[in-house]
């Protein structure tokens, strides 16, 4: 019997209508989310994301503004111009596109976004929130593929979970978040002895490594959870094609539910996204109402 493919559009969608109520009562409340989008040089490689971003956020009834800026500009005048988003009471959330050019350190860029703007969930602040199960403001890839995990019939406590790829973005929030929710983590790197013996052992594995291929259906359990996070360009005879960490034939005949590559974790991170805007919209309007509201004397 071959796996369930699991439908990221379909969750996307659902996410995407709690979204679109959200913005429209933040926007009768005169809080309309707005989003700003940098990108810095060649934008090619990211003007897929940003086109798919505006038209989510659009759909959703979240303002969006792609803004791009020359390849030689600095770092202290990124810096400048992320501080002013800070300070604008109109701007709700920030997205930094990648790549960057080779002088423009992204985490520096991460960590001047406000951590109440931070919709990518990329501040050092928000990553760390993980350890202490607050997802207030949790990044979107890590965030979006816990929660197409919760939409399987499994048990999070006391499931078995293999995270394969212990990077500083994925791996290790995904370990955390998964402990939070009461499950059983193992998590593997290009140091561990026998990947496939953690695998075979696991409810639900976890890839995020940027190999295609790298995960087979012989280190799966019959029947488990795969979540594939890997996007990788690969050539074929029918020309590029974009695939995931896992051998997506062998393991459909090995799991329970897997996530395609395209059309899994990529939408609903997009949706997350979305999701983040409105939120930290109400989070920045609930602070200024706090700071500023009239006290009676």
């Amino acid at each position: 019997m071959r796996a369930q493919v699991i439908d990221g559009k379909a969750i996307t969608a659902r996410m995407r209508a709690e979204v679109a109520e959200e913005a429209a009562r933040l926007t009768a409340e005169g809080w309309q989310p707005k989003l700003v989008s940098i990108s810095v040089g060649d934008t090619a490689a990211a003007e897929l994301y940003v086109r798919n971003q505006q038209r989510q956020a659009e759909s959703a009834g979240v303002l969006f503004e792609a803004r791009n800026y020359p390849a030689e500009t600095s770092l202290e005048q990124l810096t400048g111009i992320l501080q002013g988003l800070n300070a604008d009471p109109r701007v709700n959330g920030v997205i930094i596109q990648r790549p960057l050019p080779d002088h423009i350190p992204v985490k520096v860029l991460q960590k001047t976004v406000h951590p109440l703007k931070d919709v990518e969930g990329m501040h050092p602040a928000s990553i760390g929130n993980i350890v202490y199960n607050d997802l207030a403001l949790g990044p979107c890839t890590v965030v979006a593929a816990v929660e197409i995990l919760k939409t399987l019939p499994l048990k999070l406590e006391g499931l078995d979970v293999t995270v394969i790829g212990h990077s500083e973005i994925v791996g290790k929030p995904i370990a955390f978040l998964l402990m939070g929710l009461g499950a059983t983590v193992t998590v593997c790197h290009h140091m561990t002895r026998s990947v496939a013996m953690h695998s075979r052992a696991s409810d639900a594995v976890f890839v995020a490594v940027g190999k295609p291929g790298l995960v087979t259906g012989e280190m799966l359990k019959p029947g488990a959870a795969l979540i594939d996070i890997g996007i990788n360009r690969v050539e074929t005879s029918e020309g590029p094609r974009t695939v995931g960490d896992a051998d997506f034939e062998s393991c459909g005949e090995v799991a329970g539910w897997i996530t395609p590559v395209p059309g899994g974790v990529g939408p609903v991170t997009v949706a997350t996204l979305m999701k983040n805007a409105v939120l930290a919209a109400r989070m920045q309007m609930e602070h200024y109402r706090d700071a500023y509201a009239r006290t009676e004397h």
